[in-house]
């Protein structure tokens, strides 16, 4: 019997990602549960460490779930902020094949 591949879906961040907007990315992220999800963060333009961290608890509910979590594109703000709070995001950019 072939097993059903999860379809996998994508997720457009805001340009800006700041405390009104950690209720929001957290309401997209559940919606999204269930399914391989691949997120652009290329439009980020400000990251607040509250929506940083509800895409890390986003990352291990999705881990647990045995889907895949990945960002394809990330902005220099993105990098530059997640850096700078010292979170290491490396793990969850996607793999070119």
């Amino acid at each position: 019997m072939a097993t059903r591949k999860a379809a996998q879906k994508s997720l457009s961040l805001a340009p800006v990602l700041d405390l009104n907007e950690a209720n929001t990315l957290h309401g997209k992220l559940m919606a999204l549960r269930g399914s391989n999800l691949v997120i652009d963060a290329s439009a980020v333009e400000r990251v607040g460490a509250l929506c940083v961290q509800v895409l890390l608890a986003g990352a291990k509910s999705w881990e647990e779930d045995k889907h895949s979590f990945a960002f394809s594109k990330v902005s220099d703000a993105f990098t530059k902020t997640t850096q700078l709070i010292g979170v290491n995001i490396d793990h969850l950019m996607a793999k070119e094949i």
